[in-house]
């Protein structure tokens, strides 16, 4: 029997669900104007204001390594270190925390990076140790601050050097002019959602009028689901099971995650954001076996159409006996692979969000921005997930090397 997802009806259906996507994305506000400096006082009202709300959010990794498992549940969070070759958040904790915020700002024009940088990591080692008054009296938990710095601070240090290229366009993008590109990016990561806004305050109120916050977004992640060999992996905002394929071993991350250089950079990686709103109503009217053909997964376990568990790899060349691709030309699965695409591997996380409208924040990480631009512009052509989509912000950051009391934040590149 032919499956559905490769009947003539179901392209037509598809044809005509997805020749447009909505506009919009979930923001968290208030998101000041672009002309407008932020003060210890404005922040602090904000944090009040989002912790009286009941605000929660979402930073979940994409896969725990082998033995290693989320502490039960009341559990008191094992504290992350901040400093090391590696910033945290990124590959460790593992698994990650549930609760995310991602602030995007630039720097004034006569800032001078080094200084600022300098100032942030030794705030972000006394915020996440806990001795840190700003803190207001909340333990840090397993508070995680991963920075990042613009295409335009990276020219200023070496034009060639990774980081320095700014993201293209592509298409189904709907961006305003504050939510595309950047100076500066702080992710903060933990599992207590309260702490979020209590440590953006901090951080921006340390860097006062020297920066100007272009855009915040919080998200959150659900719990995790066992992919096999150990690992585990969480569903997305469409109920598919997200960030199967990517660098989860040490050998993986050191080929396609880490900078090995040039010396300013090794120990960083390149991060891409991209906030988009979803268009659930119209993916959710679809039956199943239409939504397994959009991913070339199936829904419920996350293994591929062409057969096998949730670690198999797809079978991209696996055809019915009338000749009909097991997993569709234009599904997710094949025109984001690794090996289609001639491209390494991202660690790829999915965030929900929900104001003001339902969406994603998808944040990748690799040592190669040509993994990222490589993989879009395959999928620009016919992806069939991407009509679901609107990309409303976008934006790339070289992820800092890491650092200690020796050696600041971004003294290797700003020193």
């Amino acid at each position: 029997m032919i499956p559905v997802w490769h009947d003539a009806q179901f392209h037509a259906r598809i044809a005509r669900l997805t020749p447009h996507a909505r506009f919009g994305c979930g923001t968290l506000h208030p998101m000041r104007r672009a002309d407008h400096h932020p003060s210890r006082r404005t922040f602090l009202d904000v944090t009040g204001a989002m912790m009286a709300a009941g605000l929660t959010a979402g930073c979940t990794s994409d896969s725990a390594r082998p033995g290693r498992h989320a502490p039960p549940a009341g559990a008191t969070p094992m504290p992350v270190a901040a400093t090391g070759r590696h910033q945290a958040g990124i590959t460790i904790p593992q698994p990650a925390q549930p609760n995310l915020l991602a602030v995007v700002a630039d720097l004034g024009a006569t800032v001078a990076p080094g200084p600022l940088l300098a100032e942030l990591g030794q705030a972000i080692r006394t915020l996440t140790a806990g001795t840190d008054t700003r803190l207001m009296g909340l333990p840090p938990g397993d508070l995680t601050v991963t920075v990042g710095v613009g295409p335009r601070l990276v020219r200023t240090a070496g034009a060639s050097l990774p980081g320095a290229a700014d993201l293209p366009r592509f298409s189904r993008e709907r961006i305003a002019s504050p939510a595309r590109g950047g100076d500066l990016l702080v992710q903060i990561c933990a599992g207590d959602a309260l702490l979020l806004p209590v440590v953006a305050a901090a951080l921006l109120d340390q860097a006062g009028d020297r920066i100007r916050e272009r855009w915040r977004q919080s998200a959150r992640r659900g719990a995790n689901v066992s992919v096999g060999n150990g690992l585990t992996a969480p569903r997305n905002p469409l109920g598919f099971i997200d960030g199967i394929v990517g660098p989860h071993t040490t050998a993986a991350q050191q080929r396609d995650l880490w900078l090995a250089g040039p010396p300013a950079v090794a120990g960083g990686t390149l991060a891409v954001l991209r906030r988009m709103e979803l268009d659930l109503p119209r993916f959710a009217a679809l039956s199943v076996a239409e939504q397994e053909a959009v991913f070339g997964r199936r829904r419920a376990s996350g293994a591929p159409l062409s057969g096998g568990t949730v670690a198999s790899s797809p079978e991209l060349g696996a055809k019915t006996p009338d000749g009909r691709y097991l997993v569709p030309a234009n599904a997710h699965v094949r025109r984001a692979n690794p090996t289609v695409v001639g491209a390494g591997l991202m660690l790829r996380r999915s965030y929900s969000t929900d104001e003001p409208a339902p969406g994603l924040l998808f944040i990748s990480f690799q040592n190669d921005l040509r993994t990222f631009t490589a993989t879009l512009a395959h999928m620009d052509t016919s992806d069939a997930l991407l009509p679901f989509t609107t990309t409303t912000a976008s934006a790339t950051f070289l992820i800092l090397p890491g650092f200690d009391r020796q050696h600041p934040l971004g003294s290797q590149l700003f020193g």
